[in-house]
């Protein structure tokens, strides 16, 4: 083997080592480090907590979207409100209120 090959060869042995040693660095670095796949991991387990998040503001968004709407266009809504949330009755109406009683204290008497 000739010298001008020998020392192409060993060129070549060296450009090898070299990326080989730059690549197994960077790897580490991907694997190792905090800022590396663990962070990836860690960003990617985020994004999919705050999709599920934003679903469900979504659908919250949508009822209360519908609600409006009822509010804006008909009374069976605002009645509906009136009557849970106020308590009101409507005219011609009696209202009346069953409390529960003691069935004991019932008998007794």
């Amino acid at each position: 083997m000739s010298k001008v090959a020998q020392n192409h060869q060993l060129r070549v042995r060296v450009i090898v080592l070299a990326l080989t040693g730059l690549l197994l660095v960077l790897q580490g670095r991907l694997w190792l480090s905090d800022e590396g796949w663990p962070e990836v991991v860690r960003l990617r387990s985020g994004v999919a907590e705050q999709q599920a998040e934003n679903e469900q503001l979504a659908e919250r968004n949508a009822r209360l979207q519908a609600e409006v709407s009822d509010l804006k266009d008909g009374f069976a809504a605002l009645e509906e409100r009136a009557r849970a949330d106020l308590g009101m009755v409507g005219e011609g109406e009696s209202f009346y209120l069953f409390i529960p009683g003691d069935s004991a204290v019932e008998a007794e008497e």
